[in-house]
């Protein structure tokens, strides 16, 4: 692994990227933004695949140690399917996957892309080779969504980041609680962006599912930064409490990852990194992200460092 720049928690695998078109088995023009799992003894990657009509599905990828030999689905995995549910006519998007014990399924949170919007939609899925979609969960527009692996108080709980219309107000992190995974509601928001000059002014998002630590639920998050020549996605950290998500224990103020490598920089989209998924091996983080909306890359952390920093931070 590379050398990691002396303010980024995240070390960069020095070969990335880790999957790009070329290693696609179809015909297609990007892979990136996957969820990740651990699956069987393998790392299963759930990616995003735009094709050549701007409309994206979901591809699965194997390997046996997370980094290298990937098997890839040789069709897509999960299409969208606009006949039976008209929300996902112009593609699905950006999943996040959770383990669910209690029903023994993945939970997979995805943007469906409806003529009102982006919006959440959930399926499970045993194999990833079938799926029961669920539908709609949250209107337009919302994205940007994840399970808990656990209920909280007898409910479950979902992460997601709803957009007023008035973009004067801007986009925030909401938590939402359900009895049933399908009928949302005690909505709170509770991680709000900032206003003015910070890296995370006016718009932020969840990015890989929140993960359980001793210190509490750890959140990596994108912040935007709008600039005069675009737009520019960086990563902080956030802990809530254990037993009450909706308070926020501690939460960075610089961000700690942001695009620096020539991949993260030019692509489709530029000076994007973008996770939706995460594997914990031992003490390590394998954080999977898109780079510039074009490929898929790879990062490691300490796990302990991260909650230590982010336990430095001023309290929330």
């Amino acid at each position: 692994m590379e050398q990691k720049n002396e303010f980024e928690l995240f070390q960069r695998y020095p070969k990335n990227p880790i999957l790009t078109v070329s290693d696609w088995p179809y015909r297609a023009n990007s892979v990136f933004n996957a969820a990740a799992a651990e699956v069987d003894g393998k790392v299963l990657l759930l990616a995003r695949v735009e094709d050549y009509r701007g409309f994206s599905h979901l591809t699965a990828a194997r390997s046996d140690d997370g980094i290298t030999n990937w098997q890839i689905d040789s069709k897509p995995t999960m299409k969208p399917e606009p006949e039976k549910y008209p929300e996902e006519i112009w593609g699905i998007e950006d999943p996040r996957i959770t383990w669910i014990e209690d029903m023994g399924k993945w939970a997979i949170c995805y943007t469906a892309f409806s003529q009102g919007g982006p919006l959440v939609s959930l399926a499970l899925t045993t194999n990833f080779k079938t799926f029961r979609r669920l539908g709609p969960v949250m209107p337009p527009d919302d994205k940007d969504a994840a399970l808990f692996p656990v209920k909280i108080n007898g409910l479950w709980a979902m992460l997601h980041r709803p957009v007023s219309r008035s973009s004067m107000l801007g986009a925030h992190i909401w938590i939402s609680f359900s009895p049933n995974l399908k009928h949302w509601g005690d909505h709170h928001e509770i991680i709000p962006a900032r206003q003015g000059g910070w890296w995370d002014a006016n718009k932020i998002g969840l990015c890989s599912p929140p993960l359980e630590t001793k210190a509490g639920w750890l959140i990596v998050y994108h912040g935007v930064k709008t600039t005069a020549s675009g737009s520019i996605y960086r990563l902080g950290l956030a802990l809530l409490d254990l037993e009450n998500p909706l308070k926020v224990i501690r939460r960075t103020d610089e961000w700690i990852f942001g695009p620096q490598a020539h991949y993260e920089r030019e692509g489709d989209v530029d000076d994007v990194v973008f996770p939706c998924g995460w594997v914990k091996k031992n003490d390590k983080l394998f954080i999977y992200y898109g780079a510039a909306d074009s490929s898929l890359c790879l990062a490691t952390a300490d796990l302990d460092e991260l909650v230590e920093y982010v336990l430095k931070c001023p309290a929330k």
